[in-house]
């Protein structure tokens, strides 16, 4: 679809949870026609994890961004889906790769939406994919209990907060999810949350800086539980770790489930996202360095430092391993 003046930022450039909700869009149509493409009872597919997605190159206003997607490999009870996203100037007819994400959904049934059927096997051309779609589902399995495992942090506003400290540009939005925002089970579309996500993320991000920001990548995005229509979702930001040209922010939403249910507030998603500071030219700008004051934030500090080494470290080895071919 053609991209809008409300899909982007004051410069023009989209934005990152449009993209995002646009891939979404695309994994569960695939994953759910898959998912029904035999004889049994009817689901819908459900976004379990999203894995690292980066932004190659920022679409415009005025951009066709085409979405295809692709399943890659299925387990008994979750499907792997490939999304590519190609932009398009259509004055020009230049057209270029801004994003390639994996996703994974399981099908609930619904008859019951606490019941997970069992995925159709689809057909692979070598057995090599489907080795390396097995190794994907257990890392991704794995990395899913972890994250959940250490999801207990809350975000609280700090008094008279210094410029660049992380109190400082901490934000949060509270939603209520109606029924626009839900698919025919009753819960929230993936890319709803997504989106949602990017915008808080977007302004932790800009507050730090004061600049133009874009969404440079995100890191894997766990959906750890359901999220029901009619419940309040509070989505928290915080900025972690910068180096000289990027921000790392923590995001995470929390569910009070207030129509119709005794249960207390619960962690539902959490992700890392990366910004990159641009001027009117739209080049690189220096990133503020983040004051860090607690132990807590100190220790988060570190731990952003070690993913951004990490993925500075593969994304240094695929470009000599290319540069080899």
């Amino acid at each position: 679809r053609i991209m809008r003046p409300d899909d982007a930022n004051v410069a023009g450039n989209v934005h990152g949870g449009t993209i995002l909700k646009m891939i979404e869009e695309a994994g569960a149509i695939i994953s759910t026609r898959h998912c029904n493409s035999q004889a049994g009872e009817p689901c819908v597919a459900a976004l379990a994890r999203v894995e690292r997605t980066d932004f190659l190159s920022p679409v415009c206003i005025g951009e066709v961004a085409n979405v295809s997607a692709e399943i890659t490999y299925t387990s008994r009870h979750s499907v792997e889906v490939q999304v590519n996203v190609l932009s398009e100037n259509i004055l020009t007819g230049a057209k270029k790769v801004t994003n390639k994400a994996t996703l994974w959904y399981v099908p609930l049934s619904l008859k019951n939406v606490n019941k997970v059927l069992e995925v159709p096997p689809i057909q692979y051309v070598r057995k090599e994919q489907e080795d390396e779609g097995r190794k994907r589902y257990e890392e991704q399995k794995l990395d899913r209990l972890e994250t959940k495992q250490r999801n207990g942090d809350m975000i609280f506003p700090v008094i008279n907060p210094e410029p660049h400290t992380v109190g400082y540009s901490q934000s949060s939005l509270i939603h209520l999810v109606g029924p626009s925002d839900c698919t025919l089970l009753g819960f929230v579309h993936g890319g709803v949350t997504m989106k949602l996500m990017d915008e808080v993320a977007g302004i932790v991000a800009a507050r730090h800086c004061k600049t133009n920001i874009v969404t440079a990548s995100v890191d894997a995005i766990n959906f750890h539980e359901k999220i029901k229509k009619g419940s309040v979702i509070t989505i928290s930001g915080r900025m972690t770790f910068t180096s000289n040209k990027s921000m790392e922010i923590e995001v995470f939403v929390d569910a009070d489930p207030f129509v119709d249910e005794p249960r207390e507030r619960y962690r539902a998603v959490s992700a890392f996202f990366t910004y990159v500071s641009l001027s009117r030219e739209g080049k690189p700008l220096p990133v503020p360095q983040l004051l860090t004051e607690t132990e807590d934030e100190k220790r988060r500090f570190e731990e952003g430092k070690g993913r951004y080494l990490q993925t500075k470290a593969k994304r240094q080895a695929q470009l000599q391993q290319a540069a080899r071919q």
